[in-house]
């Protein structure tokens, strides 16, 4: 009894002691089972932010997908546009070419003996649109240069208007020429409408003929910077880089024969660059050696080499210092000829003496700082009629004079001009050898002012030329002032 007893109690006391021990072992099931919820929760967030992340490069990814689509449909749509064009554009050309090939060929320009060179034609259409109030020395409209005073041959007090083409003019370059291996040539003839008229007649007035300007070859050396112009070209004293714009005084320039000298004479011109090839300020020096030239002796000794300048071998001398830099140019050139007034033939009668000299010196130059436009020219000279100086009288007489000209472009098609010029001729060298019952010129003045427009090949300009011209009377004895203006309108193009 007492054994079973005491195996009651001892399995009672187990039992107590298991269900002691049970809450014991549970609590750290729990605390794991816990931490395992934990850990789970944490994982799910980052996947779930990884799937937000995927998801919205997907979404990216599909974007770009639909751009490059987009992409490669407007190119093919491009490209088909284009192979379209393309096949069109052939089919013009193939039928260009089949008009072209039932063209008859045209014979190819071809020199003779120089292989090579090639052929430029360039010039100017002019047309202007005048009106005068009195008739001018050399002519009227585009030739007009001072009014002709009361006793003077072919005065007219009248109002003169027309419209006149004389101004047009044409050249031909010819450049490509080898004269050797260091040498090479070029040329050019210059023709233009101021050769009179075709007749005296009812229609001769709208014929006007032509009229040679210059004929001249060149023979260069562009490594040395020497060049040698032989034919007719202008001479030194002629500023031909400076000339007044005009665009109804071209081949007779604003002031010629009062301010602006020199003349087109045949001979030939030397032109060396002083420092070829360097940088700064160019330098250019000219000499030439040119045909003599005079008025008579004599009403017919004016041409066919009969003038008091042919007699002998007697040429103008004249040579040119120019300097040239970005935006300016100057130059100084002078002239020395001698003139025998007993003529070729040694016969004709000189009343005041049998010889002369004719000198020159001039200087000028131009500036085109910005917008503005300067040129201008003075001279001072003796017994230069020749050279259109001397309000053309021929005779041993003093000459001073010049010009200026002023511009402004207000833009690249609008320009305004303003001009003045004078010559004087010694009063007392004019009296001395002013002709029989001609009026003698003392001074005349000539002031212009003018609006352009340019576009392109084209120039469209109005003006307005005004001449104070004081002379002599017929007799020589009284004082006498002419005033003339002239308004034209006028057109050029440019080929």
């Amino acid at each position: 009894m007492k054994t079973n007893r005491s195996g009651g109690r001892n399995a009672i006391a187990l039992s107590v002691a298991c269900a002691l021990m049970l809450p014991m072992a549970v609590v750290p099931d729990l605390a794991h089972a816990q931490t395992r919820s934990k850990k789970t929760t944490s994982r799910e967030a980052q996947l779930e932010s990884r799937v937000n992340q995927l998801e919205q490069q997907l979404a990216e990814l599909k974007a770009m997908i639909q751009e490059q689509k987009a992409a490669t449909s407007e190119a093919t749509t491009t490209a088909q546009a284009a192979q379209v064009q393309s096949q069109q554009t052939e089919e013009k050309v193939t039928k260009v070419e089949k008009v072209v090939a039932t063209v008859p060929a045209k014979p190819a320009f071809t020199t003779g003996t120089a292989p090579g060179v090639s052929l430029a034609l360039h010039g100017f259409i002019n047309a202007s649109a005048f009106t005068q109030n009195k008739a001018y020395t050399y002519g009227n409209g585009a030739n007009s240069e001072y009014p002709i005073p009361a006793g003077g041959a072919n005065r007219a007090d009248g109002r003169v208007s027309g419209v006149d083409v004389r101004n047009t003019r044409f050249w031909l370059d010819l450049t490509g020429a080898k004269f050797n291996e260091n040498w090479a040539g070029s040329g050019r003839i210059e023709m233009d409408f101021f050769g009179g008229f075709n007749g005296t007649g009812a229609y001769a007035g709208s014929q006007p003929e032509l009229r040679m300007r210059q004929a001249y070859m060149d023979i260069t050396n562009a490594n040395a910077g020497t060049t040698f112009r032989i034919g007719q070209m202008w001479d030194l004293m002629f500023p031909l880089d400076y000339i007044p714009q005009s665009l109804s005084h071209i081949a007779f320039p604003l002031g010629y024969g009062s301010g602006v000298i020199g003349w087109r004479f045949p001979g030939v011109v030397w032109m060396q660059d002083l420092n070829h090839g360097s940088e700064g300020t160019r330098w250019r020096f000219d000499m030439a050696v040119l045909q003599g030239s005079w008025n008579g002796p004599g009403a017919t000794a004016t041409t066919n080499y009969q003038t008091a300048g042919n007699a002998g071998f007697k040429p103008q001398i004249e040579a040119r210092l120019t300097a040239k830099g970005s935006n300016w140019q100057v130059f100084t050139a002078g002239h020395y000829s001698k003139v025998d007034l007993h003529g070729v033939d040694g016969l004709t009668p000189t009343p005041i003496k049998s010889s002369l000299k004719s000198t020159a010196v001039e200087v000028g130059g131009m500036w085109t700082p910005g917008q503005f436009i300067f040129k201008s020219v003075v001279y001072t000279g003796n017994a230069i009629g020749e050279l259109f100086g001397d309000l053309s009288q021929f005779g041993d007489i003093k000459d001073k004079g010049g010009y200026l000209q002023a511009g402004y472009k207000f833009d690249t098609h609008w320009t305004v001009y303003a001009f003045a010029s004078v010559s004087k001729p010694d009063k007392d060298d004019v009296l001395r050898w002013r002709a029989a019952n001609t009026p003698g010129l003392l001074k005349n003045r000539q002031k212009a002012a003018s609006l352009q427009y340019t576009t392109g090949p084209f120039d469209f300009s109005v003006e307005w030329i005004h001449a104070n011209l004081d002379s002599t009377t017929a007799n020589g004895l009284g004082r006498q002032k002419t005033a003339g203006n002239e308004f034209t309108l006028n057109g050029n193009y440019r080929f």
